[in-house]
């Protein structure tokens, strides 16, 4: 509690400014009056622009009754008054030699203004560039009160499967990126940390399937940009959303964001506490026996924590800004779990059974300071953008194994690392349809993971650590990048932009336990190219390629074993090789009447691709005497992979009442590849289709469903049956929209369980998992101040939205 109030204490002192030199200026004073209504108006905005010092050097806001009281030297001002919608008032060249009553300043609402807010408000969810595409997930109703990975699994082209695992077009080499740039929102492990950072932070998610030279090379699916929110307007305003939950979820949120004068202070602040129950079930049987293995591991995530994004904009002048902000985050939680295990003879005849309780601590914590300067040459886009950031995080685990009612096993692990980021972007437009740019980019990344185990000595009841599964690993991963791409639009018809980039990667694996040391230093070249014939302004086809890779992450590089489970254990690979891809996008775009269609036909080759296999270790454990094999599961490389893919998406919105989203992607999945002599050859067709429909019931009450099938799919050890679910959501708006109440179910069916079967010459499992292990539901509530969802004075609108197509 005394990290919240401090957080909490930081988001709104920073926005009160004391001038020491007050007694010395003149005290100005007004009150702000909606014209037509004779009200009052909160939170208006009085800047003051000094000629004598060429910018605007003070402002301040309205309080609850209009009146404004601000201190400013002597001089000549511009006095510029402003509200949300409301047509600003501008008094010029005002001389100020003393105290001064402005009187009552009227406002009137802007038409225009608030026509435009009521296309943004109802604009189509779809934006497409010339090498992204961007999704507006502000008004998706069924992930209110919930997390990143709820709003990107709700993304045209994007999956979440159980484990909390994204993929893209079925690929789950996606690059996860916050406002551009990786993030400490992301931390150590992406999954877990999506599922901490509220939804409500999100503004729209950029789609990046064809990624310019200007992004980073890694990810051979593509890359996913996760903007988060930060308001544009002028004054105090922001937002709180509370929600409570079933199973037992609550939480807090606030955006707000303080803008004055020169100055733009905002702040994300949210807290909250889950519970997620699910389960594993294994079913083996081994070939050579006949002998069953039957085990089922029940468990409950308890997880609690606080995340703050903090920043500060200061406009230095009208070519230039600087931007500093912060990321705090602090989590606790714990995972309880209980394997059960049967072993069986061929005639299912009970040999032995084992349960084995591991109650794990979980804690972890991240701090991340980046800087961003961004200076503007003119107004034609010639511009220059420097950014420095560096992170600090840490994660703890601990457990104590019990089995059979003994304690036996001392898990403890502990990883810390730091992030250095640098890139520099140069942008010079050459005349009216042609743009340069180049840039440089370093990645600075340490880890340490120090993993030990301590098993319980049986003579003399103590517990000591066991040096071969003990073990320290020092990861280090230097990437230096420069890119250059040049773009131009020929006829207002013909866009194409080229580029190419240069990465240099130098890893170092350092295992001091076991005396192992390997370094790597490798280059490699990433052309893209990007190109869009445009048949109206409403139609277009577009063809992109790019050449990508795969690192693989330290994880998947330490060799040390999981033992969540004692005969399934999942191990790292230090000798693994980085994957490259080559890929083809070829999309069309019409947007019709009602209706918004994009499509793409896409293709990818890719090396030494890595798969995971799962096979005997050679070893056993002792259950009730009897020697039982170890399964051991881990990532290799192994293969080639040609992948062929098509992707439909289409939106209707007949009316402002009714929109219709559809996603619909099938590809097919050919890999070529062995390893210890077994062929791993596999060809998989796959396919995932989605349904979003949003209408507005009578009562203004707005009801959201959305459909989702995910196909079946296999490759030479796998298969995995398909699943299909189904989210509903209502929400209401109150109080003049200043409030929203929403509702939502996840999982209406309680259907969202994955099932699957693995076969290996030495055994067959089948296996069912559920990550969360029953349906939810979640009850929310947003308040906004000094922000409108939606203009109070109503106009006829054609439905359709605006579609945003540049270079």
């Amino acid at each position: 509690m005394k990290k919240i109030a401090l957080l909490i204490a930081l988001c709104f002192t920073t926005i009160v400014f004391a001038d020491p030199g007050d007694a010395k200026k003149n005290k100005i004073t007004g009150t702000v009056i909606d014209k037509d209504m004779n009200l009052p108006l909160e939170y208006a905005t009085v800047s003051f622009f000094s000629h004598k010092d060429g910018k605007v050097v003070d402002g301040t806001i309205t309080d609850v009754d209009g009146k404004f009281e601000i201190k400013v030297a002597d001089g000549t001002y511009d006095i510029k008054v402003e509200y949300i919608s409301y047509k600003s008032v501008e008094m010029k060249n005002k001389v100020i030699e003393g105290n001064m009553d402005l009187g009552n300043i009227y406002l009137t609402l802007n038409t225009e203004s608030l026509n435009e807010v009521e296309i943004v408000a109802e604009k189509t969810t779809v934006e497409v560039k010339l090498d992204k595409k961007i999704y507006n997930v502000g008004k998706d109703l069924t992930v209110r009160g919930g997390n990143v990975s709820d709003v990107l699994d709700n993304v045209p082209s994007v999956a979440v499967d159980a484990e909390g695992t994204i993929t893209l077009r079925g690929n789950e080499n996606v690059r996860i990126l916050i406002n551009g740039k990786p993030s400490g929102l992301v931390g150590l492990n992406s999954t877990d940390a999506l599922q901490q950072l509220p939804a409500d932070a999100i503004e729209k998610v950029e789609v990046i399937t064809s990624p310019s030279a200007r992004y980073e090379a890694e990810g051979t699916a593509g890359i996913l940009n996760i903007i988060l929110r930060r308001s544009k307007l002028q004054g105090f305003n922001g937002a709180v959303t509370t929600n409570v939950g079933h199973p037992s979820r609550a939480g807090i949120s606030a955006n707000v964001n303080y803008r004055t004068g020169d100055l733009n202070i905002f702040n994300t602040l949210s807290y909250r506490y889950n519970e997620s129950p699910g389960y594993w079930y294994s079913y083996t049987t081994f070939k050579s026996t006949g002998n069953v293995s039957d085990e089922k591991r029940d468990w409950l995530n308890t997880d609690k924590g606080i995340t703050n994004n903090f920043g500060v904009e200061w406009y230095v002048n009208k070519s230039a800004s600087i931007t500093a902000s912060m990321v705090y985050s602090d989590n606790n939680g714990s995972e309880n779990s209980t394997n059960r295990i049967f072993q069986y003879d061929p005639n299912m005849n009970l040999l032995s059974e084992t349960v084995r309780r591991d109650p794990q601590d979980n804690s972890s914590g991240n701090k991340q300071y980046s800087f961003n300067y961004t200076k503007n040459f003119d107004d034609s886009g010639h511009k220059l953008t420097l950014d420095f950031q560096f992170e600090d995080n840490n994660q703890d685990q601990y457990s104590l194994i019990n089995q059979d009612g003994i304690d036996t096993d001392i898990l403890s692990q502990k990883v810390t690392g730091s992030k250095l980021f640098l890139r520099s972007d140069y942008l010079l437009p050459i005349g009216e349809n042609s743009q340069f740019e180049m840039g440089y980019r370093g990645d600075y990344d340490r880890t340490t993971t120090d993993y030990r185990v301590e098993l319980l000595n049986p003579d003399t009841n103590q517990f000591e650590v066991n040096t071969d599964l003990t073990n320290l690993f020092k990861y280090k991963n230097y990437i230096q990048a420069a890119y250059v791409q040049f773009g131009s639009k020929i006829d207002n018809k013909f866009s194409y932009l080229l580029g190419l980039r240069m990465e240099n990667t130098q890893l170092t694996l350092d295992q001091p336990t076991s005396g192992d040391f390997e370094g790597r230093n490798f280059t490699g070249l990433f052309p893209t190219i990007n190109l869009t014939y445009e048949f109206s302004e409403k139609e277009n086809l577009s063809l992109g390629f790019n050449r990508r890779l795969r690192r693989p992450w330290s994880f998947f590089l330490n060799p040390y074993p999981s033992r969540s489970s004692i005969t399934n254990i999942f191990q790292g690979n230090p000798g693994l090789l980085p994957t490259y891809s080559g890929q083809f996008d070829l999309g069309y775009l019409n947007r019709f009447n009602n209706f918004v269609l994009t499509t793409s036909v896409y293709y990818s080759h890719a090396t030494d691709v890595i798969r995971f296999v799962s096979r005997e270790s050679g070893d056993f454990v002792d259950i009730d005497g009897r020697q039982v094999p170890v399964i051991l599961r881990g990532p290799l490389n192994i293969a080639t992979e040609d992948r062929y893919g098509y992707e439909f998406n289409l939106s209707y919105s007949p009316s402002r009442k009714w929109r219709v989203n559809t996603d619909f992607n099938i590809f097919n999945s050919v890999i070529t590849g062995s390893y210890q002599d077994n062929s791993f050859d596999s060809k998989n067709v796959s396919w995932r289709a989605r349904l979003n429909n949003k209408y507005t019931l009578p009562l203004g009450i707005d009801w959201q469903t959305n459909f989702n099938y995910r196909g079946p799919s296999r490759d030479a050890q796998n298969t995995n049956e398909g699943v299909f679910a189904i989210d509903v959501a209502f929400s209401k708006d109150l109080f003049k929209d200043k409030a929203s109440i929403a509702f939502n179910i996840n999982d209406l069916l309680n259907s969202r369980t994955f099932n699957g079967t693995v076969d290996t010459p030495q055994f067959t499992t089948v296996r069912e998992l559920r990550f969360r292990g029953v349906r939810s539901y979640n009850l929310s509530f947003t308040y906004r101040f000094n922000q409108q969802k939606k203009p109070s004075r109503e106009r006829n609108y054609g439905g359709g939205g605006d579609m945003d197509i540049q270079m």
